[in-house]
């Protein structure tokens, strides 16, 4: 079992940056495939961003060259760097981590079995 606790949302002026944080428990991070997903008000959660255990990155279209994302594994710890925020990238931000081997696609939610509580970030104009 992992267990996964988001940290580091917040209220931002548009053209801001923040940085989430996702803790994971247990020995193994470095074997798991991390994602952050996001779900804004009356829409469907979609895919942010991934970093794999052999640290391949995969983006959405939407926050290319705006978002990074990285992990310390002798932390246990998988990060989103958001800049030059927008207004549209309000949502609930959820880290999601799945065992390497065990996954579907990447960029969709099925592929993962493990799910933080999810932190919000409020971009304001």
């Amino acid at each position: 079992q992992v267990q996964l606790v988001e940290s580091g949302g917040g209220l931002v002026q548009a053209g801001g940056s923040l940085r989430l944080s996702c803790a994971a428990s247990g020995r193994t991070f470095s074997t798991y495939n991390m994602a952050w997903f996001r779900q804004a008000p009356g829409k469907e959660r979609e895919f942010v961003a991934a970093r794999s255990w052999s640290r391949a990155t995969y983006y959405a279209d939407s926050v290319k060259g705006r978002f990074t994302i990285s992990r310390d594994d002798a932390m246990n710890t998988t990060y989103l760097q958001m800049n030059s925020l927008k207004p549209e990238d309000t949502a609930v931000y959820y880290c999601a981590a799945v065992l390497r081997g065990y996954g579907g696609s990447v960029y969709s939610q099925a592929g993962y079995d493990y799910w933080g509580q999810g932190t919000q970030v409020t971009v304001s104009s």
